[in-house]
């Protein structure tokens, strides 16, 4: 008896897996990726370009966030602030003067940014202008000014 040698053995195996799910999809579906297979990296870049203009959304790779909302605080959004259809959609929370109440800006920030301990709360204020929060969504950075200017704080958001 003669047996297949193992790679083509795992071939096989894999081309019947694959079989196995397009076989989920509808034809129509297959067709289209069949089609999408054969363009070059241009084309798919310009495909992708076109449809997130058509349907006003963003294409964002696999391992990042799937919003900027869900990062955790603090952390840049990839590829820095984007734009949606003309309007931002993140922004950075920028302490500009902490005010007269610094214990109670500390206090805000620390809620607003809970990686930061307490002598860095107190660093950031006291070093101010400095960016409190970068990469945000933009409810979450209109909440953070008003916390922050509910303290006693100025606040921009860029």
């Amino acid at each position: 008896m003669s047996e297949k040698p193992a790679t083509q053995k795992a071939q096989n195996e894999k081309g019947d897996t694959e079989k196995s799910e397009t076989s989920k999809v509808s034809k129509k579906i297959q067709d289209l990726i069949a089609e999408i297979e054969k363009l070059s990296v241009l084309e798919l870049a310009d495909l992708v370009k076109a449809l997130e203009e058509k349907f006003g959304v963003a294409a964002v790779p696999a391992a990042a966030p799937a919003s900027a909302g869900a990062q955790a605080p603090g952390v840049p959004a990839a590829g820095g602030p984007t734009e949606i259809q003309g309007e931002q959609a993140t922004f950075n929370v920028v302490l500009t003067s902490a005010g007269a109440n610094k214990i109670s800006v500390i206090k805000s920030i620390r809620e607003i940014n809970q990686t930061l301990g307490l002598k860095e709360a107190k660093d950031l204020v006291e070093s101010a202008p400095k960016e409190v929060l970068t990469g945000i969504n933009k409810t979450a950075a209109e909440e953070a000014k008003k916390k922050l200017e509910a303290a006693g704080a100025s606040v921009e958001l860029k």
